[in-house]
């Protein structure tokens, strides 16, 4: 029996999504409408995000609720965002290209700006699985240490911190100050509000309760209370469920070809992650052997991927990268 290659085993990944991929635009001839579809998507998503915030102003919705809905119309955003920087919506009109890009970074305003984002990402498909992945490395892959791994993943600035000396020793291209500059203002502005919460709420339960505090520091904690529901906690909700899935399903580490760079997490447990992430743990793998298909597409073809990619080698729910720092090893 004729044993192939990682060569031709990534091609019949790549044909047979392709394949699935033309079947359903053949389909379906709306999917062709991509530039409409990805606008209709965003102004639907930030219309539910904006909603869910005046609802909760109103005292309609409780905190909590707010929390979840606006987390899961942020992670469509972030699919969205995702696919701009594939240029794969209004790629000849730079205009409402920008004008999306913008939108989806005000939605998510603990990341850095998707243009900067952009650079890194496209060196990510280059470098996935080595040390030169920065992208991945922000968000916690290849690291040993648990708590250092678990602040990485769920405070990306105080990660971005942690991580200075050593990313650069070991990155080419890294430099602290242009990651830094790269979420000015919105993410500056994400972190002011949400230490100024849980600073003065910490220090407020140790406080007298006849200590009275001055009207622009009320003022300015109502502001940050607010904030804190409908944007801060909802992307800390999504960003830590997107960062734990991203650093723990792709390798670090003995990677020799896309076969092994990512895996596919499925199954009940992983639900929960999925909610706030838009199913990337079961999709994002698909995206390494075909770049540029939306992420609703992702969605419709998972199956028929799923079935292909298990036949060719790529790993599902392989829980050794919780343990062995993301090191692809032979099983």
């Amino acid at each position: 029996m004729k044993v192939q290659t990682d060569a031709q085993k990534i091609r019949n990944i790549v044909s047979s999504v392709k394949a699935e991929e033309d079947r359903l635009r053949q389909k379906y001839s709306l999917l062709n409408k991509q530039d409409s579809i990805g606008l209709i998507i965003l102004i639907v998503s930030f219309c539910g995000m904006a909603s869910s915030a005046a609802l909760y102003y109103y005292a309609f919705i409780p905190a909590w609720l707010c929390i979840i809905l606006a987390a899961i119309f942020a992670s469509i955003s972030h699919e969205l965002e995702h696919d701009l920087i594939h240029k794969l919506y209004f790629r000849h009109n730079p205009f409402m290209h920008n004008f999306m890009m913008t939108v989806v970074w005000l939605m998510r305003p603990s990341t850095i700006n998707p243009w900067y984002r952009r650079k890194i990402h496209l060196q990510h498909h280059k470098t996935s699985g080595t040390a030169q992945d920065l992208e991945e490395r922000l968000v916690g892959n290849g690291i040993a240490n648990l708590l250092v791994r678990f602040i990485v993943m769920f405070d990306g600035l105080l990660g971005l911190v942690l991580q200075r000396d050593k990313l650069n020793k070991e990155v080419k291209f890294f430099s602290f100050l242009t990651v830094f500059n790269a979420g000015f203002p919105l993410t500056i502005f994400y972190y002011i509000f949400g230490y100024s919460f849980l600073l003065f709420h910490s220090i407020h339960f140790f406080m007298p309760s006849a200590y009275v505090y001055p009207q622009w520091l009320l003022t300015f904690i109502e502001l940050s209370n607010l904030m804190m529901v409908i944007i801060i906690a909802p992307n800390f909700l999504r960003s830590g469920c997107l960062n734990l899935v991203t650093s723990y399903l792709h390798y670090y580490g003995g990677v020799k070809s896309v076969l092994q760079q990512t895996q596919i997490f499925k199954g009940i447990v992983i639900w929960p992650l999925n909610l706030f992430t838009f199913n990337f743990a079961g999709t994002h793998a698909i995206h390494h052997f075909v770049v540029q298909q939306p992420f609703y597409l992702r969605q419709m073809l998972a199956s028929t991927a799923h079935k292909v990619m298990r036949e060719n080698g790529v790993r599902f729910n392989d829980l050794s990268t919780f343990s062995g720092a993301n090191r692809y090893r032979a099983l």
